[in-house]
Protein backbone atom coordinates (compact mmCIF):
# COMPACT_ATOMS: atom_id res chain seq x y z
CA UNK A 1 0.00 0.00 0.00
CA UNK A 2 1.24 3.47 -0.89
CA UNK A 3 3.39 5.10 0.50
CA UNK A 4 5.06 1.94 1.84
CA UNK A 5 5.08 0.41 -1.66
CA UNK A 6 6.31 2.48 -4.57
CA UNK A 7 6.56 0.65 -7.88
CA UNK A 8 8.77 3.36 -9.29
CA UNK A 9 11.65 2.32 -7.00
CA UNK A 10 12.25 -0.55 -9.40
CA UNK A 11 12.30 1.80 -12.42
CA UNK A 12 14.74 4.47 -11.23
CA UNK A 13 17.46 3.70 -13.79
CA UNK A 14 18.42 1.17 -16.45
CA UNK A 15 20.62 -0.84 -14.09
CA UNK A 16 17.73 -1.44 -11.70
CA UNK A 17 15.31 -2.08 -14.56
CA UNK A 18 17.68 -4.69 -16.00
CA UNK A 19 17.96 -6.43 -12.62
CA UNK A 20 14.21 -7.01 -12.36
CA UNK A 21 13.41 -7.48 -16.05
CA UNK A 22 11.15 -10.51 -16.44
CA UNK A 23 11.79 -11.28 -20.10
CA UNK A 24 14.96 -11.21 -22.17
CA UNK A 25 15.85 -11.70 -25.82
CA UNK A 26 18.90 -13.29 -27.42
CA UNK A 27 19.76 -14.23 -31.03
CA UNK A 28 19.12 -17.87 -30.09
CA UNK A 29 15.44 -16.96 -29.67
CA UNK A 30 15.11 -16.32 -33.41
CA UNK A 31 14.57 -18.39 -36.53
CA UNK A 32 15.10 -16.69 -39.88
CA UNK A 33 12.69 -17.47 -42.76
CA UNK A 34 14.58 -17.69 -46.07
CA UNK A 35 13.39 -17.76 -49.69
CA UNK A 36 15.44 -19.79 -52.16
CA UNK A 37 15.53 -19.47 -55.94
CA UNK A 38 17.14 -21.43 -58.77
CA UNK A 39 20.37 -20.25 -60.36
CA UNK A 40 23.68 -18.89 -59.13
CA UNK A 41 24.52 -15.51 -57.63
CA UNK A 42 20.80 -14.64 -57.58
CA UNK A 43 19.73 -11.93 -55.13
CA UNK A 44 16.26 -10.47 -55.76
CA UNK A 45 14.69 -8.16 -53.21
CA UNK A 46 11.01 -8.73 -52.53
CA UNK A 47 9.29 -5.37 -53.17
CA UNK A 48 6.75 -5.71 -50.36
CA UNK A 49 9.44 -6.85 -47.88
CA UNK A 50 12.35 -4.38 -47.99
CA UNK A 51 15.60 -6.05 -46.96
CA UNK A 52 14.33 -9.59 -47.62
CA UNK A 53 15.55 -11.44 -50.68
CA UNK A 54 15.11 -14.53 -52.79
CA UNK A 55 18.59 -16.02 -52.92
CA UNK A 56 20.14 -18.80 -54.98
CA UNK A 57 21.59 -21.68 -52.99
CA UNK A 58 25.15 -20.34 -53.08
CA UNK A 59 24.13 -17.01 -51.57
CA UNK A 60 21.75 -18.73 -49.15
CA UNK A 61 24.66 -20.72 -47.76
CA UNK A 62 26.71 -17.56 -47.31
CA UNK A 63 23.83 -15.87 -45.49
CA UNK A 64 23.29 -18.90 -43.25
CA UNK A 65 26.92 -18.78 -42.16
CA UNK A 66 26.54 -15.08 -41.29
CA UNK A 67 23.39 -15.81 -39.32
CA UNK A 68 25.13 -18.58 -37.37
CA UNK A 69 28.01 -16.25 -36.52
CA UNK A 70 25.44 -13.81 -35.09
CA UNK A 71 24.07 -16.50 -32.76
CA UNK A 72 20.97 -17.48 -34.75
CA UNK A 73 20.56 -21.25 -34.65
CA UNK A 74 17.59 -22.05 -36.90
CA UNK A 75 16.35 -21.24 -40.39
CA UNK A 76 12.94 -21.94 -41.88
CA UNK A 77 13.32 -22.33 -45.65
CA UNK A 78 10.93 -21.91 -48.58
CA UNK A 79 11.52 -22.33 -52.30
CA UNK A 80 10.36 -20.37 -55.36
CA UNK A 81 9.38 -23.11 -57.78
CA UNK A 82 9.46 -22.67 -61.55
CA UNK A 83 6.02 -22.53 -63.14
CA UNK A 84 6.78 -25.46 -65.42
CA UNK A 85 7.31 -27.70 -62.36
CA UNK A 86 3.92 -26.94 -60.80
CA UNK A 87 0.91 -29.23 -61.11
CA UNK A 88 -1.98 -30.44 -58.96
CA UNK A 89 -0.10 -33.38 -57.41
CA UNK A 90 2.85 -31.51 -55.94
CA UNK A 91 5.21 -34.27 -57.07
CA UNK A 92 8.14 -31.86 -57.44
CA UNK A 93 7.95 -31.44 -53.66
CA UNK A 94 9.57 -34.84 -53.11
CA UNK A 95 12.01 -34.78 -56.01
CA UNK A 96 15.34 -35.83 -54.40
CA UNK A 97 17.10 -33.35 -56.67
CA UNK A 98 14.53 -30.59 -56.22
CA UNK A 99 15.46 -27.08 -55.17
CA UNK A 100 14.45 -27.62 -51.55
CA UNK A 101 16.38 -30.87 -51.22
CA UNK A 102 19.52 -29.38 -52.78
CA UNK A 103 19.24 -26.34 -50.51
CA UNK A 104 18.98 -28.47 -47.37
CA UNK A 105 22.03 -30.51 -48.36
CA UNK A 106 24.05 -27.39 -49.14
CA UNK A 107 23.18 -25.63 -45.87
CA UNK A 108 23.93 -28.67 -43.74
CA UNK A 109 27.22 -29.28 -45.56
CA UNK A 110 28.38 -25.70 -45.02
CA UNK A 111 26.97 -25.15 -41.52
CA UNK A 112 26.15 -28.50 -39.90
CA UNK A 113 25.09 -26.99 -36.57
CA UNK A 114 22.44 -24.73 -38.09
CA UNK A 115 19.01 -26.24 -37.49
CA UNK A 116 17.18 -26.46 -40.81
CA UNK A 117 13.36 -26.55 -40.79
CA UNK A 118 12.00 -26.78 -44.36
CA UNK A 119 8.40 -25.84 -45.03
CA UNK A 120 6.06 -28.77 -45.66
CA UNK A 121 3.09 -27.65 -47.78
CA UNK A 122 2.18 -27.95 -51.42
CA UNK A 123 1.32 -24.33 -52.22
CA UNK A 124 4.71 -23.46 -53.80
CA UNK A 125 4.30 -26.52 -56.05
CA UNK A 126 0.61 -26.14 -56.87
CA UNK A 127 -0.74 -24.60 -60.06
CA UNK A 128 -3.62 -23.41 -57.87
CA UNK A 129 -1.55 -21.90 -55.04
CA UNK A 130 -3.27 -24.09 -52.46
CA UNK A 131 -1.62 -26.08 -49.69
CA UNK A 132 -2.98 -29.34 -51.01
CA UNK A 133 -4.39 -31.32 -53.89
CA UNK A 134 -7.60 -30.00 -55.44
CA UNK A 135 -10.40 -32.54 -55.87
CA UNK A 136 -14.06 -31.74 -56.50
CA UNK A 137 -13.62 -28.05 -55.84
CA UNK A 138 -11.87 -28.39 -52.47
CA UNK A 139 -8.52 -29.36 -50.97
CA UNK A 140 -8.51 -33.14 -50.47
CA UNK A 141 -7.31 -33.70 -46.92
CA UNK A 142 -6.17 -37.34 -46.97
CA UNK A 143 -4.68 -37.29 -50.46
CA UNK A 144 -2.74 -34.20 -49.46
CA UNK A 145 -1.46 -35.95 -46.33
CA UNK A 146 -0.10 -38.76 -48.51
CA UNK A 147 1.82 -36.19 -50.54
CA UNK A 148 3.08 -34.39 -47.44
CA UNK A 149 4.56 -37.61 -46.06
CA UNK A 150 6.58 -38.10 -49.24
CA UNK A 151 7.69 -34.48 -49.05
CA UNK A 152 8.75 -34.71 -45.40
CA UNK A 153 10.66 -37.94 -45.87
CA UNK A 154 12.54 -36.42 -48.81
CA UNK A 155 13.48 -33.46 -46.58
CA UNK A 156 14.74 -35.82 -43.90
CA UNK A 157 16.76 -37.74 -46.48
CA UNK A 158 18.36 -34.46 -47.54
CA UNK A 159 19.38 -33.73 -43.93
CA UNK A 160 16.59 -31.62 -42.39
CA UNK A 161 16.60 -31.46 -38.60
CA UNK A 162 12.87 -30.71 -38.34
CA UNK A 163 10.03 -30.64 -40.84
CA UNK A 164 7.57 -27.77 -40.55
CA UNK A 165 4.08 -28.62 -41.85
CA UNK A 166 2.25 -25.36 -42.54
CA UNK A 167 -0.68 -26.84 -44.46
CA UNK A 168 -3.30 -27.24 -41.68
CA UNK A 169 -4.61 -30.57 -42.97
CA UNK A 170 -6.35 -32.71 -40.34
CA UNK A 171 -4.20 -35.56 -39.04
CA UNK A 172 -1.07 -34.64 -40.93
CA UNK A 173 1.22 -34.60 -37.88
CA UNK A 174 0.38 -38.22 -37.07
CA UNK A 175 0.88 -39.24 -40.69
CA UNK A 176 4.21 -37.40 -40.86
CA UNK A 177 5.43 -38.97 -37.61
CA UNK A 178 4.49 -42.42 -38.83
CA UNK A 179 6.08 -41.81 -42.22
CA UNK A 180 9.32 -40.44 -40.80
CA UNK A 181 9.61 -43.27 -38.30
CA UNK A 182 8.91 -45.91 -40.94
CA UNK A 183 11.71 -44.44 -43.04
CA UNK A 184 14.12 -44.58 -40.09
CA UNK A 185 14.08 -40.86 -39.23
CA UNK A 186 13.11 -41.16 -35.58
CA UNK A 187 15.22 -38.15 -34.60
CA UNK A 188 13.83 -35.76 -37.20
CA UNK A 189 11.43 -33.48 -35.35
CA UNK A 190 8.12 -31.92 -36.32
CA UNK A 191 7.41 -28.25 -35.76
CA UNK A 192 3.73 -28.05 -36.55
CA UNK A 193 1.92 -24.89 -37.61
CA UNK A 194 -0.87 -25.80 -35.22
CA UNK A 195 -2.80 -22.52 -35.00
CA UNK A 196 -2.34 -20.97 -38.42
CA UNK A 197 -5.05 -18.42 -39.04
CA UNK A 198 -6.57 -17.39 -42.37
CA UNK A 199 -4.95 -13.99 -42.11
CA UNK A 200 -4.54 -11.02 -44.42
CA UNK A 201 -1.06 -10.52 -42.94
CA UNK A 202 0.43 -13.10 -45.34
CA UNK A 203 0.26 -10.96 -48.49
CA UNK A 204 3.98 -10.15 -48.88
CA UNK A 205 4.94 -13.79 -48.26
CA UNK A 206 2.67 -14.90 -51.08
CA UNK A 207 4.30 -12.31 -53.31
CA UNK A 208 7.66 -13.85 -52.49
CA UNK A 209 6.64 -17.37 -53.52
CA UNK A 210 3.73 -16.72 -55.89
CA UNK A 211 1.64 -18.97 -53.64
CA UNK A 212 -1.67 -17.11 -53.48
CA UNK A 213 -4.78 -19.09 -54.50
CA UNK A 214 -5.54 -18.76 -58.20
CA UNK A 215 -7.47 -20.34 -61.00
CA UNK A 216 -5.81 -22.48 -63.66
CA UNK A 217 -6.92 -24.58 -66.59
CA UNK A 218 -5.77 -28.15 -66.92
CA UNK A 219 -5.99 -29.57 -70.45
CA UNK A 220 -8.34 -26.72 -71.30
CA UNK A 221 -10.86 -27.98 -68.71
CA UNK A 222 -11.93 -25.36 -66.14
CA UNK A 223 -11.32 -26.56 -62.58
CA UNK A 224 -13.29 -25.28 -59.62
CA UNK A 225 -10.83 -23.94 -57.05
CA UNK A 226 -11.50 -22.45 -53.58
CA UNK A 227 -10.93 -18.70 -53.76
CA UNK A 228 -9.15 -18.61 -50.38
CA UNK A 229 -7.68 -20.90 -47.72
CA UNK A 230 -10.46 -20.62 -45.16
CA UNK A 231 -11.53 -24.27 -45.40
CA UNK A 232 -8.26 -25.32 -43.76
CA UNK A 233 -6.67 -22.28 -42.11
CA UNK A 234 -8.38 -21.10 -38.94
CA UNK A 235 -11.05 -18.45 -38.48
CA UNK A 236 -9.42 -15.48 -36.73
CA UNK A 237 -12.53 -15.07 -34.57
CA UNK A 238 -11.71 -18.33 -32.73
CA UNK A 239 -9.62 -18.83 -29.61
CA UNK A 240 -10.59 -22.18 -28.09
CA UNK A 241 -10.10 -23.88 -31.44
CA UNK A 242 -6.42 -22.89 -31.43
CA UNK A 243 -5.81 -24.66 -28.14
CA UNK A 244 -7.64 -27.73 -29.42
CA UNK A 245 -5.58 -27.85 -32.61
CA UNK A 246 -2.33 -27.49 -30.65
CA UNK A 247 -3.26 -30.25 -28.23
CA UNK A 248 -4.23 -32.56 -31.08
CA UNK A 249 -0.88 -31.95 -32.77
CA UNK A 250 1.01 -32.71 -29.56
CA UNK A 251 -0.96 -35.94 -29.18
CA UNK A 252 -0.08 -36.84 -32.77
CA UNK A 253 3.65 -36.36 -32.13
CA UNK A 254 4.52 -32.70 -32.70
CA UNK A 255 7.76 -31.70 -30.97
CA UNK A 256 6.95 -27.98 -31.26
CA UNK A 257 3.76 -26.12 -32.09
CA UNK A 258 3.39 -22.77 -33.81
CA UNK A 259 0.99 -19.85 -33.63
CA UNK A 260 0.80 -17.70 -36.76
CA UNK A 261 0.60 -14.65 -37.12
CA UNK A 262 2.32 -13.04 -34.14
CA UNK A 263 1.53 -9.60 -32.70
CA UNK A 264 -2.21 -9.64 -33.44
CA UNK A 265 -2.49 -13.11 -31.84
CA UNK A 266 -0.60 -12.80 -28.56
CA UNK A 267 -3.68 -13.88 -26.61
CA UNK A 268 -3.57 -17.14 -28.57
CA UNK A 269 0.17 -17.53 -27.89
CA UNK A 270 -0.44 -17.35 -24.15
CA UNK A 271 -3.43 -19.73 -24.28
CA UNK A 272 -1.43 -22.29 -26.26
CA UNK A 273 1.64 -21.89 -24.04
CA UNK A 274 -0.48 -22.58 -20.96
CA UNK A 275 -2.03 -25.66 -22.54
CA UNK A 276 0.88 -27.61 -24.06
CA UNK A 277 4.04 -29.17 -22.69
CA UNK A 278 6.18 -28.63 -25.79
CA UNK A 279 8.00 -25.49 -27.01
CA UNK A 280 5.85 -22.85 -28.70
CA UNK A 281 7.03 -21.08 -31.84
CA UNK A 282 5.48 -17.83 -33.04
CA UNK A 283 5.71 -16.59 -36.63
CA UNK A 284 6.11 -12.81 -36.80
CA UNK A 285 4.81 -12.76 -40.34
CA UNK A 286 5.54 -10.86 -43.53
CA UNK A 287 2.69 -8.36 -43.18
CA UNK A 288 3.77 -7.45 -39.67
CA UNK A 289 7.32 -6.96 -40.96
CA UNK A 290 6.15 -4.89 -43.93
CA UNK A 291 4.04 -2.56 -41.77
CA UNK A 292 6.98 -1.66 -39.56
CA UNK A 293 9.23 -1.11 -42.58
CA UNK A 294 6.65 1.09 -44.29
CA UNK A 295 5.94 3.19 -41.21
CA UNK A 296 9.64 3.60 -40.47
CA UNK A 297 10.36 4.70 -44.05
CA UNK A 298 7.80 7.46 -43.60
CA UNK A 299 9.27 8.53 -40.27
CA UNK A 300 6.15 7.55 -38.37
CA UNK A 301 7.86 4.99 -36.11
CA UNK A 302 11.37 4.39 -34.79
CA UNK A 303 12.27 1.20 -36.68
CA UNK A 304 14.65 -0.41 -34.22
CA UNK A 305 12.65 0.48 -31.11
CA UNK A 306 9.36 -0.87 -32.46
CA UNK A 307 11.09 -3.97 -33.87
CA UNK A 308 12.61 -4.86 -30.50
CA UNK A 309 9.41 -4.01 -28.62
CA UNK A 310 7.35 -6.34 -30.78
CA UNK A 311 9.87 -9.18 -30.50
CA UNK A 312 10.05 -8.76 -26.72
CA UNK A 313 6.25 -8.81 -26.50
CA UNK A 314 6.08 -12.03 -28.49
CA UNK A 315 8.63 -13.62 -26.16
CA UNK A 316 6.79 -12.28 -23.11
CA UNK A 317 3.54 -13.83 -24.33
CA UNK A 318 5.14 -17.27 -24.23
CA UNK A 319 7.19 -17.88 -27.36
CA UNK A 320 10.18 -20.17 -27.00
CA UNK A 321 11.23 -19.45 -30.58
CA UNK A 322 10.29 -16.55 -32.87
CA UNK A 323 10.36 -16.99 -36.62
CA UNK A 324 10.89 -13.45 -37.83
CA UNK A 325 12.21 -11.58 -40.85
CA UNK A 326 13.81 -9.22 -38.32
CA UNK A 327 16.05 -12.01 -36.95
CA UNK A 328 19.29 -10.75 -38.46
CA UNK A 329 18.69 -7.07 -37.71
CA UNK A 330 17.63 -7.86 -34.14
CA UNK A 331 20.60 -10.16 -33.56
CA UNK A 332 23.00 -7.43 -34.74
CA UNK A 333 21.47 -4.98 -32.26
CA UNK A 334 21.55 -7.49 -29.41
CA UNK A 335 25.18 -8.33 -30.08
CA UNK A 336 26.11 -4.65 -29.77
CA UNK A 337 24.78 -4.45 -26.21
Amino acid sequence: MFPLHRGRRLRVNESIRSLVRETSLSPADFMFPMFIAEGENILVEIPSMPGIFRRSIDLTVKEVQELFDLGIRAVNIYVKVSEDLKDNTGKEAWNPNGLMQRAIRAIKAACPEMIVMPDVALDPYSIYGHDGIIENGDVANDATNDALVKMAVSHAQAGADFVAPSDMMDGRVLRLRQGLDAAGFHNVGIMSYSAKYASAFYGPFRDALDSAPKEADVDAEPVEVPKDKKTYQMDYANRIEAVKEALWDVEEGADMVMVKPGIAYLDIVREVKNAVDVPVTVFHVSGEYAMIKAAAERGWLDHDKIMMEQLMCIKRAGANLISTYFAKEAAILLNKK
